[in-house]
């Protein structure tokens, strides 16, 4: 029995960012400090910093007036933004920068009489985020149905964006209907799906090759994590998302010759391992790592954030951590 796990996995440069920003701000201002949302989506992550002094709430007015609040990974629309500024909330922005590149988009596009067709999951925070940008304009489009249906003032003035963490065939399946119905469709120069999503799918179709199943280590309200299982699962790979070790079953491996494990953007390193311990323990297997590409991105924090933890002397900790992630991305370019 051969156990493959796959490279890139687990963290991309947004989380990683997310969680140091959270991590510096109660260095900086001490517990609690609050966050709209779960910084990113993993249970793990989000408990590990409740244990610090962290409060995760889904509505601002939740937070005391004056409280220090880190808006989460995913975005949020301009609306929030503003009740904020009513409460006097001490905010901290921990938006991922390609988020925040489509929220631009969607500034930039509407302000120059397009409508936005935003290709995305209905209810997930992202959109919601996204969409508050130019919500007279925009209209979801959530599967290949709703693609062939939707219809807009201007057929030659349209754009597309999209959900940074989507299936990359799902959206070029939508893009097609999309492109057919409105042949001057715009789209942006850079594609909105992220780096990240892009390259675990691309890992994880390499690895469905391979092996007979694959695990993908992540919780069930991760987006990239879930693409991740369908995207095995379309190479006829038998797939399986599980949030840690205690979830994984003897039974889904009787007959497998290989088994591939991977994880989601959010997903801890140390649950990583610690299911494919768990799995090695099942099966008595020998790991293999499969590195199918590098990646070499990394995001800085916020400047001003970063001035605070230098003048006061805390949070050395997490910036040399930051700083270590830094190098090792620039090593690998």
């Amino acid at each position: 029995m051969e156990i493959i796990t796959v490279k890139p996995r687990g963290f991309c440069a947004g989380v990683d960012r997310a969680i140091d920003i959270v991590e510096l701000a109660l260095h900086i201002h001490g517990a609690p400090v609050y966050m709209k949302h779960q910084i990113v989506h993993n249970t793990h992550v989000v408990e590990r910093l409740c244990a610090k002094g962290a409060i995760f709430v889904e509505d601002l007015n939740e937070i005391p007036d004056g409280s220090v609040t880190v808006l989460s990974a995913h975005g949020v629309p301009p609306s929030l933004r503003e009740q904020a500024k009513v409460k006097q909330l001490q905010v901290i922005d921990a938006t991922c920068p390609l988020v925040t590149r489509v929220h631009l988009e969607a500034i930039r596009y509407s302000r120059e009489g397009y409508s936005i067709l935003l290709v995305g999951h209905r209810g997930h925070v992202e959109m919601e985020g996204t969409m508050g940008e130019a919500p007279a304009v925009t209209q979801l489009v959530h599967d290949k149905e709703e693609a062939e249906r939707v219809e807009v003032p201007d057929p030659n003035r349209v754009v597309v964006l999209s959900q940074t963490t989507l299936s990359i065939d799902d959206v070029a399946e939508i893009m097609q209907i999309l492109k057919r119905r409105f042949p001057n469709l715009t789209t942006p120069p850079k594609g909105d799906i992220c780096y990240a999503t892009t390259n675990r799918q691309a890992a994880v179709k390499v690895l469905a090759e391979k092996v007979s199943v694959v695990l993908v280590v992540g919780s069930t309200t991760s987006s990239n994590a879930n693409r991740l299982r369908e995207v095995a699962e379309r190479f006829g790979t038998q797939a399986y998302l599980v949030n840690g070790p205690d979830h994984v079953q003897q039974d889904w491996f009787t007959n497998a010759k290989a088994i591939g494990i991977t994880s989601g953007a959010s997903t801890p390193e140390d649950v990583f391992q610690q299911v494919v311990n768990r799995v090695q323990e099942m099966t008595k297997g020998e790991v293999r790592d499969l590195e199918a590409l590098q990646e070499e991105v990394w995001f800085a924090l916020p400047p001003d954030l970063v001035k605070t933890a230098k003048e006061k002397q805390v949070g050395n900790d997490v910036l040399e951590k930051h700083l270590i992630h830094a190098n090792a991305k620039m090593r690998a370019g």
